[in-house]
């Protein structure tokens, strides 16, 4: 997408068709079960790690495909139409691995990069249950012991723990240095010490395992830091600037996938002896919720734009992005229920689970309410 016109280049468009057609043999069958039985999308995750659409984001020279920020955005927003917990595949994928991608050396990448390009999934370590948005007051810790390092603590929410290989983890490094004593790790799932938590029971993204990540002396080499000393927190937070537009995505597609399940609805479903879609009400919601959407679309590719550039204002659109698309998504699948009436409440339409996956996008990768601290912070800089 250029910057002076809000079109997306023929190539932009085959690759949405290319994912479509993924989404609508490989993803959509199984997203009712999977969100049903709360199980990994197995089948959503072997046919993108098949099509290269698992980690788009991985750049040529480890053996990705190096996809842009639109184009990752693109490939969320249309598994997300259809799944949520499957969009989640990319979007963690690109999370985990930002922190080795933006500070990692040669060699850390060299080991990482390609080993996720096939498959390998990478999950991203930050929260612990006292130390969400207060990022600042984790408690897990990282000690040194002659080259090796040792973590011990915990962290919380971790996304698709369990199934993916590698962990992007922030520790304790400096106890006394507040926020510049914090430093980035990856840890591998079977090093010694590393354990998961029991899976969260949610609300939504029920097919995303949610756990604990659990560290008893767990001992890795020297060079499994990320960046230099003491520079972790600074980024995780250059990190959530880029992938925070990824959550705007799958909020985008959720939404989407919600308001056509609901326009088909409403121009079948029949009232006092015409189609409801013929009545004015249903027509000024329908017109709300497709005037919304379009606006976060909007705003998602913008601060894509912006994310491939690293531009200087990323901050601002990144919060934006996520905050306004996921506010949106969230409006436009709880009207969706409504446009369904007795039948949007079961389970036998999928706008009621649509719902309930949005409303995480509310909450994950720092909180609405935080998203608007750090616009408004940008805003009096």
């Amino acid at each position: 997408m250029s910057d002076d016109a809000f079109t997306l280049t023929e190539d932009q468009r085959d690759l949405q068709e290319a994912v479509r057609a993924v989404v609508a043999d490989k993803v959509a069958p199984y997203a009712a079960e999977v969100d049903r039985e709360a199980r990994f999308p197995q089948e959503a995750h072997d046919a993108l790690v098949a099509a290269d659409f698992h980690a788009p984001h991985v750049p040529e020279e480890y053996d990705g495909v190096g996809a842009g920020a639109l184009e990752v955005c693109l490939v969320i927003e249309e598994v997300a139409r259809a799944c949520a917990s499957s969009s989640l595949i990319p979007a963690v994928n690109k999370l985990g691995s930002m922190p080795v991608l933006l500070a990692g050396s040669d060699d850390i990448k060299q080991r990482y990069m390609p080993r996720l390009a096939r498959g390998e999934g990478f999950s991203y370590g930050l929260s612990e249950r006292e130390a969400g948005s207060d990022t600042a007051a984790m408690r897990c810790r990282a000690r040194r012991d002659g080259d090796d390092w040792v973590l011990d603590g915990q962290k919380s929410w971790i996304t698709n723990a369990g199934v993916s290989e590698f962990y992007t983890v922030m520790a304790v490094t400096d106890p006394d240095a507040g926020s510049r004593g914090i430093s980035a790790f990856v840890v591998e799932k079977g090093d010694e010490g590393f354990t998961f938590g029991a899976k969260e029971r949610k609300l939504g993204i029920t097919g995303s395992p949610t756990r604990e990540l659990l560290f008893d002396s767990c001992r890795i080499p020297g060079d499994r830091l990320v960046g230099e000393e003491g520079q972790g927190l600074k980024i995780a937070l250059r990190t959530l600037d880029h992938t925070r537009i990824t959550i705007g995505a799958q909020a985008v597609g959720i939404a989407q996938g919600a308001l056509d399940y609901a326009r088909d609805y409403v121009k079948e479903r029949r009232q006092f002896g015409k189609a409801i879609a013929e009545f004015q009400g249903i027509q000024f919601m329908l017109a709300d919720m497709a005037m919304q959407l379009e606006a976060a679309r909007q705003l998602v590719y913008v601060a894509a734009a912006r994310s491939q550039r690293s531009d200087a204002d990323l901050s601002f659109f990144g919060a934006a992005a996520k905050c306004f698309a996921s506010d949106v998504a969230m409006q436009v699948t709880t009207d969706a229920v409504q446009l369904l009436g007795g039948a949007g409440y079961v389970n036998d339409h999928p706008v009621e689970r649509m719902m309930r996956d949005a409303k995480i996008t509310q909450i994950y990768e720092g909180t609405n309410q935080v998203q608007r601290l750090v616009m408004g912070r940008q805003l009096l800089r």
